[in-house]
């Protein structure tokens, strides 16, 4: 029931139409990108290495496994008392979907040159769309949170990111995840692109307040009708 209720909360704040197109926008646009990167053959980021080498092993599609680890690390929260936000439950769905389609969609390339220009391509298109789905503040993704949970137990974040990135690195080269020179320029660019990108992307939660001119109290003037309505206008547009 509290799920329910911070969940109801969370999609009746202020400017949800904007919030709920760039999370989604940002969410399909991060399965591209891992679709980029998966075509490259140059190397994945961490998580991706384990969802290759899992749908290598399984036999299923890369964007099913993504969805099923999404489903497995949700199920983690619950002893770390981890609350998923609505973006949360998009985000184990959606990037799936998004990336098999993706997948489907993109030709497979073979001269280097166009496989760089897809490496590079994937990681700039990742650091803008991981500013677009976390600006619009509706919850974490699932991986995000089980690295947050950890950290509140008493952990250092850094820490706590380094393990299990480097865990899932593992397992997913030990699976047949591609590990490359893109693993390494992943790893190098994303920080500072997301420290670009989300601050300039997140939704403000508050509209900025309307300037009104200054009056003469002394005249005790009153502002006329047209004024009145024309600031109306505009707290209407903010919001």
């Amino acid at each position: 029931m509290a799920f329910l209720v911070k969940l109801s909360s969370a999609l009746s704040g202020r400017r949800l139409t904007r919030r709920l197109t760039q999370l989604y926008l940002g969410l399909i646009l991060y399965g591209v990108s891992m679709a980029l990167l998966v075509e490259s053959t140059l190397g994945l980021d961490p998580w991706d290495v384990l969802h290759q080498g899992l749908a290598v092993k399984t036999g299923l599609r890369f964007g099913w496994v993504v969805i099923a680890v999404s489903v497995l690390l949700l199920l983690a929260w619950i002893p770390l008392r981890q609350r998923p936000g609505f973006g949360t439950l998009s985000n184990a769905i959606v990037i799936g979907l998004a990336v098999d389609a993706a997948l489907a969609l993109l030709p497979t390339v073979e001269p280097l040159a166009l496989r760089w220009a897809f490496l590079i391509s994937g990681i700039a298109l990742n650091g803008v769309a991981t500013g677009l789905y976390i600006g619009a503040r509706l919850g974490p993704g699932p991986r995000d949170g089980l690295m947050t949970g950890l950290a509140a137990r008493g952990h250092s974040i850094r820490l706590v990111r380094t393990a299990i990135e480097v865990s899932v690195l593992v397992a997913g080269f030990l699976l047949g995840g591609t590990v490359g020179i893109g693993t390494l320029l992943y790893a190098m660019s994303i920080g500072p692109l997301a420290h670009i990108f989300i601050p300039l992307l997140t939704v403000p939660e508050k509209a900025p307040p309307v300037i009104e001119p200054a009056t003469s109290a002394a005249a005790g003037s009153v502002a006329a009708p047209a004024q009145v309505v024309s600031r109306e206008c505009a707290a209407e547009s903010a919001a």
